[in-house]
């Protein structure tokens, strides 16, 4: 029988290999070897509380191995007790100290624990036992970014791109996305290069996120998403079909790590509030606790009927409560991002699951049912490259806060380090988003625009070190970069923008949240639109706000109407003038139509649901085809 179950093993027949071992416990309950194995496959099928069952009941038969310790920590690990797991982690380095794997899996433990020293330590344990496995190099790159010492970051994952050989894909998309954030373009062709190939050659993806960052691709996209869905979040099979009868009132869930002071929570506070509590019923999953509570947080928890905090549940635990609330339409704020729990809708928590304003562009998931955009963002001729069905608003996809204050404090210059009498180009997007093309269009600008100056946000100092070496070595002085201190303080932050003359979007990552910030704020947004979402973004909110003449479709022309608004004062006072006109008038800020619109568009789904139709693409009212 157990030859028969390693051939199964080998071979990644889990079902098969669980029924020969219960065949075989159930003829032998106590054999340990059996018992172990019952736990490895259970691990293994992201079982991890009957994998823990079936370790304990191998030990209670006497049997103390390193390898069942380490494995009862690591489906403990799974089940986010990272305090429990840690002490298994111990156990088992008592026994096998010398045992690599032992020591990596510590370490994340720590890690998740907010101990990044700690869990560097069990690193460097890790690498003194052997220095090639990639994990290692990735972890502490990974610590090191929590530390902010990005250059020992940077040089980790650099061992282990090179480590890793054919399967480069693992640690090429995480060095690529650091060296954005620190703007390090000295590989930028090459790993550009490289990550394509990667795609083509379907390695795995550790993030999606640098090819929305660095090729304007819908196509490449949707490869780097179904890659990663594939391998890190794929459908679990375990799951009942829903039996779901209509209730009186739609039950809306939404799922966010963001329900903090956020561009995600600060873009849909007010819509939280308006929601049509006669139709909705609403629920709101929080899936990370902030160290302390902000008031944008205690906002949105009075905005909803019930607030969930779960960020120490599993996805496994989450989607079973999820389910036993009968939630109709479960949408996710973060798809594809930082600290979001894709594993959740992975195991299917409602009939009806929408990828929502958080990722901006396809989940490359069967379990995702619709992405909610306009007909800016995803024309027609571009559906087949997201896997949701798509539901056009009208308007723009992006709900805003039309409750947001800004203050009525007026700055100087000089108080946030800017000279007087020079126009001022300023671009608040995080670094990362900056690339050489960029750059090289904003050196061009500033050649032609006289004493004219790029104000930034103030970040990291590695990233403003190196764009100030990139712009002498464009023969833009490092005068003419203006690094102003962060205001945190949010309506003060929003009246800082009054300081700027124009706001010059990135490409092919535009500014999203931070364009309806300015445009909030009374500042002009030019825009280069391309063909992926992230690429759109700003064309669909200045559509919205009825500015399409900041719009432009070339590099050439981007730079030409930089230049042509900012020696024309009289052409620049009138777009100020219209957008400030329509600020209040036009259907960007208007958030009680928008909260109609989705209502309209949540409406539908849960019609066509319960009247057995599948997921279509649609058009609320008042969206125009493209």
């Amino acid at each position: 029988m157990l030859p028969k179950v390693f051939e199964a093993l080998q071979q990644e027949k889990l079902d098969l290999a669980e029924s020969l071992l219960s065949k075989l416990l159930r003829a032998e309950p106590k054999n340990p070897i059996a018992l172990e194995l019952m736990g490895v496959v259970c691990g293994m099928q992201k079982r991890p509380a009957d994998a823990i069952h079936f370790f304990k009941k191998c030990l209670q038969e006497g049997v103390v191995k390193g390898s069942i310790f380490f494995n009862i920590a690591k489906a403990l690990h799974d089940q986010r007790k990272f305090s429990d797991a840690i002490e298994y982690h111990k156990k088992a380095i008592q026994i096998d100290p010398q045992e690599c794997e032992n020591w990596i899996n510590y370490g994340l433990s720590l890690n998740n624990l907010n101990r990044p020293h700690e869990a560097l330590e069990c690193y460097e344990r890790a690498q003194a036992l052997n220095s090639k496995v990639p994990t290692i190099w990735i972890n502490k790159a990974i610590v090191y970014e929590i530390l902010q010492d990005y250059l020992k970051a940077q040089d980790a994952y650099r061992v282990a791109y090179h480590l890793l050989d054919a399967k480069k894909g693992l640690a090429l998309w995480s060095l690529l996305l650091l060296e954005m954030k620190i703007c390090d373009w000295t590989n930028f062709s090459g790993m550009v290069r490289d990550m394509k190939q990667a795609l083509l050659e379907s390695q795995k993806v550790a993030t999606t996120f640098p090819t929305l960052l660095l090729v304007d691709s819908p196509a490449l996209a949707l490869e780097a998403a179904k890659l990663f869905t594939d391998d890190a979040y794929p459908l679990a099979t375990t799951n009942k079909p829903f039996v779901i009868e209509p209730h009186q009132k739609i039950r809306i869930a939404y799922f966010s790590a963001d329900f903090r002071e956020h561009p995600v929570a600060q873009l849909m506070a007010e819509l939280f509030e308006l929601h049509d509590r006669s139709r909705f019923e609403l629920f709101a999953f929080s899936l990370k606790d902030p160290a302390e509570e902000d008031p944008l947080r205690r906002r949105i928890k009075a905005a909803f009927d019930y607030f969930y905090e779960f960020e120490n549940k599993t996805d496994q635990e989450i989607a079973q409560l999820v389910r036993d609330l009968d939630i109709d339409i479960a949408i996710d704020l973060g798809g594809h991002t930082e600290h979001a729990r894709t594993g959740i809708f992975a195991n299917r928590v409602a009939p009806i699951q929408v990828n929502y304003l958080g990722y901006p562009g396809t989940m490359g998931a069967s379990y995702i049912d619709y992405i909610i955009a306009d007909t800016t963002l995803i024309p027609e001729a571009t559906q087949s490259f997201y896997t949701e069905k798509v539901v056009y608003l009208p308007d723009t996809y992006m709900p805003n806060n039309s409750t947001r204050h800004i203050s009525t404090r007026q700055f100087t210059r000089s108080e946030l380090g800017l000279p007087e009498e020079r126009f001022i180009f300023c671009c608040f997007n995080n670094y990362f988003k900056i690339n050489p093309d960029v750059f090289d269009s904003w050196a061009r600008i500033l050649d032609k625009v006289p004493g004219s100056l790029l104000w930034f946000r103030d970040g990291n100092s590695l990233a403003k070190s190196n764009l100030i070496e990139e712009a002498i070595k464009r023969g833009i002085s490092e005068d003419r970069l203006v690094f102003a201190r962060r205001i945190d303080e949010q309506s003060e932050y929003l009246a800082s923008y009054a300081l700027a003359d124009l706001f010059l979007d990135t490409f092919p990552y535009n500014a999203h949240s931070t364009a309806a910030e300015a445009l909030w704020a009374g500042l002009p947004v030019l825009t280069l639109i391309g063909q992926s979402f992230a690429a759109r973004v700003a064309a669909s909110l200045l559509n919205a706000i009825d500015l399409p003449e900041l719009i432009t479709h070339s590099q050439a022309e981007y730079e030409s109407l930089a230049i042509e608004l900012a020696t024309h004062p009289e052409k620049l006072a009138q777009i100020k003038q219209k957008l400030e006109m329509n600020r209040l008038t036009k259907p960007l800020f208007d958030t009680p139509r928008y909260t109609k619109h989705i209502e309209a568009a949540y409406t539908l789904m849960y019609e066509r649901y319960h009247s057995g139709l599948p997921p279509d693409h649609f058009y609320i009212a008042g969206a125009q085809k493209s």
